[in-house]
């Protein structure tokens, strides 16, 4: 039975791709900002309902790409009748068209119907003029690497070109002849006549993904190509794969069937304000919203390379002073730019320095934020005496109640047990739910309370998303204890966002 999805009423059902392992920071943020209801996560995506207005909607930061929800059903059935596998997923537009015409109506009015004078993927050639032509570079390098990073999760991002509605010939004799068999009855002159008629004429795409057991049977084009077929011989629209008025998002795998429209031209996960892009922007805001920044703090990045972390807590959190350390100077000089950029000089400073040896008096900072380096031109793996020295200086400027949050590789976190050491805490503020040895826990909703004022917890045991906190026998180094962590997807590498927070009473190293 499909979910409702926004055919009525001012709230609507809208999901949200996220990287993976950062479903749980998305769940939250759609709450607390958007005060979303009927929030739910599988791996990748995050679903909510809202009433929020566009402008509230773009603020999201955790997202990759939001999508307005058109159907979510149960997977789709298979059998070894190809026919009845295709019928089922004609389905998904046969069974109920008027749903799909009032979805494209309310995603119509979302954007003041500016699809009647041209699709929304297309930019206002007068808009692009008034553009500079660095605002225009910087958003083509970030697409670009958006483009590169778009392996982040298995589930939520959408191969646009290789997965499209595909209508011309292929090999598949049953698409081509259902395919024959529509043209014959159907000339291009009557559908455009119809269509204008009801005046709902406009070109599509499909963007489709298949994963699971479906993915074994069927390729993503061919079933594109039925639904495609389906969405002209029943609504009469027009299939155009280069500049569509409209795309459609569709997901099938073993869980569920999803179609989607997007609300955004570009990503979420986009930074206009990012003139060189470090490292990825929802992982360093994933980072900064765990580090509870408050105003008037002293937040310090001592490896700040780029300085993406900074950029993202100073536009979210701006009453803040905030200081990036680095040794490089050409991280430094990139930094520099990117703050510039941003128009963050009054909030963010930038000094040259050692992480081992900061010109900082001891617990003089409240939050340090870091992304240790684990690539392959500033790499810490196994020395664990370097990390040591590293934790230590951190240690040292922080003072007692601040918090650190870190960005280790799998490999450093393999290997955290050389440094840490079990404590004991008593502080209330570290009880949490204890994870499984696999590292699975119970994360409680920020805003748990649904409209029966019963806490709902939400199960993190999903596939690729792995969090543990640390329960009052925890993990040390020095006064340095561990509060949680959460495993995420950095594209074609994983990594782990530790917590820590400095203590009276530590066990010692």
């Amino acid at each position: 039975m499909a979910e409702a999805s926004g055919c009525a009423g001012p709230s609507l059902r809208y999901f949200c791709t996220a990287g993976r392992g950062l479903e749980p920071f998305l769940l939250r943020e759609v709450r607390a900002r958007l005060g979303a209801t009927q929030v739910e996560y599988v791996s990748g995506k995050v679903f909510f309902t809202t009433n929020s207005e566009l402008s509230k909607l773009k603020m999201l930061k955790s997202g990759e790409r939001l999508f307005l929800l058109l159907k979510k059903h149960a997977p789709i059935s298979l059998s070894r009748n190809k026919g009845k596998v295709f019928h089922e997923i004609q389905k998904l537009v046969t069974e109920d068209p008027r749903c799909w015409l009032d979805i494209i109506s309310i995603w119509k009015h979302l954007h003041g119907n500016r699809v009647k004078q041209g699709n929304i993927s297309k930019e206002n050639p007068k808009s692009l003029k008034r553009k500079s032509e660095e605002e225009i570079s910087i958003i083509t390098k970030n697409q670009k690497r958006e483009q590169i990073l778009e392996t982040v999760s298995d589930e939520c991002h959408v191969e646009e070109q290789k997965k499209s509605v595909v209508l011309e010939t292929n090999n598949n004799m049953d698409l081509l002849t259902e395919s024959k068999t529509f043209l014959e009855d159907t000339s291009e002159s009557r559908i455009e006549k119809s269509v204008e008629s009801n005046n709902r004429s406009f070109s599509f795409r499909v963007s489709c993904r298949c994963s699971g057991t479906i993915a074994k049977v069927f390729t993503s084009q061919e079933v594109g190509k039925v639904l495609g077929i389906t969405l002209i011989k029943q609504l009469g629209w027009k299939a155009d794969l280069r500049n569509p008025d409209l795309e459609l998002f569709v997901h099938l795998n073993d869980i569920y069937s999803v179609v989607g429209i997007p609300v955004f031209r570009l990503p979420l996960a986009t930074r206009e304000y990012i003139r060189t892009a470090g490292l990825r922007s929802t992982v360093a805001w994933a980072m900064a919203s765990l580090a509870e920044i408050n105003a008037g703090a002293f937040v310090l990045d001592p490896m700040c390379g780029l300085g993406t972390i900074l950029l993202e807590a100073a536009k979210e959190w701006p009453n803040v002073h905030y200081l990036g350390a680095d040794i490089n100077d050409s991280q430094l000089q990139g930094a520099h730019e990117n703050i510039k950029a941003a128009g963050l000089m009054d909030k963010i400073e930038l000094l040259k320095a050692s992480v081992i040896a900061l010109p900082l008096p001891s617990e003089s900072v409240d939050v340090v934020i870091s992304d240790i380096p684990f690539g392959k031109k500033f790499k810490i793996t196994k020395d664990i005496k370097l990390l040591q020295n590293i934790l230590r200086e951190m240690e040292r400027v922080l003072h007692v109640g601040g918090t650190v949050v870190l960005l280790v590789s799998q490999d450093l976190h393999r290997h955290m047990g050389g440094c840490i050491s079990n404590c004991v805490e008593n502080d209330t503020s570290l009880n949490a739910t204890s994870g499984n040895k696999k590292g699975a826990a119970v994360v409680k909703d920020l805003n748990p309370e649904e409209k029966n004022q019963s806490p709902r917890s939400i199960s993190s045991s999903i596939t690729g998303v792995e969090t543990e906190h640390f329960n009052n026998k925890t993990t040390c180094f020095g006064s340095l204890a561990a509060v949680e962590s959460y495993g995420v997807s950095l594209g074609k590498t994983d990594a782990f966002i530790y917590k820590y927070r400095k203590i009276l009473a530590a066990g010692m190293q």
